[in-house]
């Protein structure tokens, strides 16, 4: 019982000095202390490489937004690969009619090798990797921009006669093929279009963070 007279009488003390003046002059000035330069900090900088941090940290950022977007575009292709692969693997080996899967157009074979710049890229993203990323951009304009305006050339007549007479040679489960590979090929385009221009954004900062530790 002792015990908790003791501590109510020290909480009725302490609660008499909060009100004195000379208390609240000390704890201002202790709490100007922390807030400004002069009051303790973590241990390794001054503050004074606050906006390094921050221009950091806005890298980083930046770098993990456009991985993301790359790699849902790597995905996105990676369906419309299979798709295409299917096609033609379903036509070389006459699994079914040509009448239910139509034979593939000239420029679906090279866009067969579009898997390598997605190869590359995947390659790129966990390890910030530059090489690779260029080498995923420079072979994505080759396998894969190239073969869509190919194959936008070579259906162009098929297409305007079927716009014109409205006759379609070519189906894919009932769906005129060449309707079909030109919603594909604007589908690719977008993608490939988008791929890289992440990649090259990509790479920018890249280059930046690369330049910033050179500095150091």
């Amino acid at each position: 019982m002792f015990e908790v007279y003791r501590c109510v009488a020290a909480c009725c003390r302490l609660q008499l000095c909060r009100s004195q003046p000379i208390f609240k002059a000390f704890y201002k000035q202790n709490w100007l202390i922390m807030a400004s330069r002069a009051g303790p900090r973590a241990t390794g900088t001054d503050g004074s490489d606050y906006q390094h941090r921050e221009r950091v940290a806005t890298h980083y950022q930046m770098s993990v937004a456009l991985k993301s977007e790359i790699r849902k575009l790597n995905i996105v292709h990676l369906l419309m690969w299979v798709l295409l692969a299917a096609q033609v693997t379903v036509s070389q080996l006459n699994l079914v009619s040509h009448k239910v899967v139509a034979s593939p157009y000239q420029w679906e074979y090279p866009y067969l090798l579009s898997i390598i710049p997605t190869v590359f890229s995947f390659m790129a993203l966990p390890r910030n990797n530059i090489s690779y990323l260029v080498m995923s951009m420079i072979s994505a304009g080759l396998f894969c921009v190239a073969p869509l305006i190919y194959g936008s050339m070579e259906m162009f007549p098929v297409a305007q006669q079927l716009y014109r007479h409205g006759k379609a040679y070519r189906f894919i489960f009932g769906f005129s093929a060449v309707s079909v590979m030109y919603l594909v090929i604007v589908i690719g385009v977008q993608v490939h279009g988008w791929q890289i221009y992440y990649s090259k954004k990509l790479l920018d900062q890249w280059f930046t963070s690369t330049q910033e530790k050179k500095k150091k």
